[in-house]
């Protein structure tokens, strides 16, 4: 797998994207407001009883997952890691106020924190295949392992999409076999969520 290629052709699609709609969901690439915050619930559950933890998000956009989190107690040092450079210039405005709060451009936790998370970023799979882009999800994953202490949480979009409904150039994860994996190499305590309304499942993996 060409990890930078395919890098590149995801940064390329987010940047014209937040140059299209600016720091709104439609920003980075979601439907609705209201489906954006529902995702933010899912994902933020991994912080349960853990309000002052450290945490990094991958994929994390123009920062829209940070306020959200404050809000509901999330009082820790905060680390936002994005492959567009236009996204984390964004980020670094949209919460130049919060003084626990850092970005960086890139695809990967740049250090350790007690925990990771990534919503979105292995859904727009664009041209390229399917073995490909299953590759690029594990090998992700399995960075998330190494620089969460505490552990991590993600989505992906569902198989069990409607056929109709799925659009090519998106990829649909089998939810059984990404859970069976986290399972088996990450953590005993791996919880899958598929229950929200939409087509798609979040996992969840504590150590």
């Amino acid at each position: 797998m060409d990890r930078s290629a395919l890098t590149r052709d995801v940064e390329r699609y987010y940047s014209e994207k937040l140059r299209a709609h600016g720091a709104t969901p439609h920003g980075v690439d979601w439907n609705s407001a209201e489906s954006q915050l529902v995702r933010y619930a899912q994902i933020a559950r991994i912080l349960d009883d853990a309000p002052h933890a450290s945490m990094t998000d991958v994929g994390c956009g123009y920062g829209g997952f940070l306020p959200f989190l404050r809000q509901r107690g999330f009082s820790g040092p905060f680390v936002g890691v994005d492959l567009s450079a236009d996204m984390i210039a964004t980020a670094v405005k949209h919460c130049e106020h919060d003084p626990k709060a850092s970005f960086v451009v890139g695809d990967a936790p740049p250090s350790e924190t007690d925990f990771v998370t990534a919503s979105g970023i292995f859904s727009v799979r664009l041209s390229h295949a399917d073995e490909t882009w299953l590759d690029y999800i594990l090998s992700t994953l399995d960075g998330f392992n190494r620089f969460a202490r505490r552990g991590f949480a993600f989505n992906c979009l569902t198989s069990y999409s409607d056929a109709n409904k799925m659009r090519p150039d998106l990829y649909y994860a089998d939810p059984r076999y990404i859970f069976d994996r986290c399972k088996r190499l990450y953590a005993n305590n791996v919880a899958l969520l598929h229950d929200y309304g939409l087509y798609e499942f979040t996992i969840l993996v504590r150590k």
